[in-house]
């Protein structure tokens, strides 16, 4: 793909913007780049927690109206928390942030990617750890509060084999337990909210790993109103700095989370 010109006519994200009240103001131009989509498509092949209704696409109207013109139209039906995602604070926090309550800044921000695919190759049940964090501020600098984190697992590489992906491709209460995949460490959860970055997000179906049963880094990251997006896809396309994130959900009122669209501006 040509280098493009982006441009957000939505809202300032740069200094000086608070990042807990948005802010309307004229139109805001980003930097000439590659556009790199992170997001899965949703349709029958989505991936979705076992125990969520899985996407479905219904066809309502396709073919030549009465009056003479084409016409088509469609309905969809979706859990908020399947393919690629948003996880509201409120998902695991109580009276915390709804996605429509998100600030606007926490949607867009610097990538800092930090690659641990050779460690996850390793163990499907690998933990995000706060020394690969700090091993990634040494060799790329400061991870600032303005940053959007991204882990790379390199298990969107397995999407849509669901038994690869997520260790499974079970349905129901039953297949929980045999849930492999790699996460964020409760401790390394408590470094980023220490942080104060915008978001977290991540190549596989959760925050926290597989195997989790108390889900410590949802709510770790939730109390603080940190979101985070699953299910990402693309992330060995960009580099460990450099990228700018704009991942936009859909605004649901009272939402706990939300069908997500990702996009990285790569750095000429």
């Amino acid at each position: 793909m040509k280098s493009l010109p982006v441009w957000l006519l939505l809202a300032t994200v740069g200094a000086g913007c608070s990042r807990e009240t948005p802010t309307a103001s004229s139109p805001l131009p980003f930097r000439a780049g590659q556009l790199v989509d992170l997001s899965h498509a949703y349709d029958a092949q989505s991936i979705f927690w076992p125990t969520a209704e899985q996407f479905r696409l219904q066809k309502d109207a396709d073919g030549i109206t009465p009056a003479g013109f084409y016409y088509s139209s469609n309905s969809f039906f979706t859990s908020e928390h399947g393919g690629t995602h948003l996880d509201a604070p409120v998902h695991f926090a109580q009276g915390r942030q709804s996605v429509d309550q998100i600030p606007l800044q926490r949607f867009f921000g610097p990538a800092v990617v930090v690659d641990v695919s050779k460690q996850s190759e390793g163990s499907a049940d690998y933990q995000v750890t706060v020394d690969d964090l700090a091993r990634a501020e040494t060799e790329h600098g400061a991870i600032t509060a303005d940053s959007i984190v991204l882990l790379r697992t390199g298990f969107s590489s397995r999407w849509p084999d669901a038994a690869r992906y997520l260790g499974t491709a079970e349905r129901g209460a039953g297949a929980v337990p045999k849930l492999h995949f790699p996460g964020l460490h409760p401790d390394a959860a408590k470094w980023l909210v220490a942080k104060d970055v915008r978001a977290v997000g991540i190549d596989t179906a959760s925050i926290d790993y597989g195997q989790s049963t108390l889900f410590e880094s949802h709510r770790i990251l939730y109390e603080a109103n940190l979101p985070a997006f699953e299910n990402l896809a693309s992330l060995d396309r960009l580099p460990p700095r450099g990228a700018f994130i704009v991942a936009l959900p859909m605004k649901i009122a009272g939402g706990t989370g939300a069908p997500l669209r990702a996009v990285a501006i790569l750095p000429n």
